[in-house]
């Protein structure tokens, strides 16, 4: 098992301080370092960072858990070859990336849902102002359908937390790096070559995303629209590294 290189370590520590933190502070943590729809008034420019070093609080543990897990185990490699700083702009970029993906699709669905209330007499501003505290009217559950309104008011309501957009990042760099090298995950123990583990591992997502089910069923609870963007982002980079590692424009 490799060691631990200088900068996971310090992200593992950053990760975990920000998590002892917000269980400490609760509530009022999550509010300001969480990220918020844009138009929402709990927004900060601010989150857009903060958020992947924040995740879900007790009991579900396995939340940060598994996204340390595979940042030591994904990042540990990389940065052995990579070097700190090479490391840490990739792993902010695809945390970066899945905060704007996971925002886009999130104005998709709340633009979707505005201009059909719009249609049927609403005011934007008056919208506005009834999801800013809080609430809705009933009216809008009978003009949109149950699914556009689930992704209406989740789109506004809703926050995102944790470092697995970045992680996806990482996964993808992984199977750029070492694309035969095996990989299992704990429901399927059979070993999965990383070149076709994680494709499939976004293929799941993004049906997932689309759907808006779980792998598991019931509510999802999960940015998979966040994980895609990460991904993303790691991919166009990994593409772009690999096609100028011989020119002026390599990663020296």
């Amino acid at each position: 098992m490799m060691n631990i290189t200088p900068t996971v370590k310090q992200l593992l520590i950053i990760n975990i301080l920000f998590y002892i933190g917000s269980m400490i502070v609760g509530e009022p943590a999550y509010k300001l370092l969480s990220m918020y729809f844009f138009e929402s008034p709990d927004f900060h420019f601010w989150q857009i960072f903060t958020h992947m070093f924040m995740h879900a609080p007790l009991p579900n543990i396995m939340h940060i858990a598994f996204n340390m897990f595979a940042l030591y185990s994904f990042g540990s490699a990389l940065e052995h070859f990579w070097g700190g700083k090479k490391f840490v702009f990739f792993y902010i970029s695809c945390g970066l990336g899945a905060a704007l993906l996971h925002t886009a699709v999130n104005y998709y669905f709340f633009e979707n849902g505005i201009n059909l209330l719009i249609e049927n007499g609403y005011q934007k501003v008056e919208i506005l102002k009834i999801l800013s505290e809080g609430k809705f009217d009933t009216k809008w559950q009978e003009l949109l359908t149950p699914s556009d309104f689930q992704a209406f008011m989740g789109a506004y309501l809703g926050n995102v937390v944790g470092a697995s957009g970045a992680i996806y990042g990482l996964l993808v760099a992984f199977a750029f790096m070492f694309p035969n090298a095996e990989l299992a995950l704990m429901f399927i123990p059979i070993p999965i070559k990383a070149k076709y583990f994680v494709p499939g591992l976004l293929l799941i997502d993004l049906y997932l995303g689309v759907s808006g089910g779980s792998l598991f069923g019931g509510s999802s609870g999960i940015a998979h629209f966040a994980h895609l963007g990460g991904a993303l982002v790691g991919y166009l980079m990994m593409w772009y590294w690999k096609k100028n590692q011989f020119d002026s424009h390599r990663w020296n």
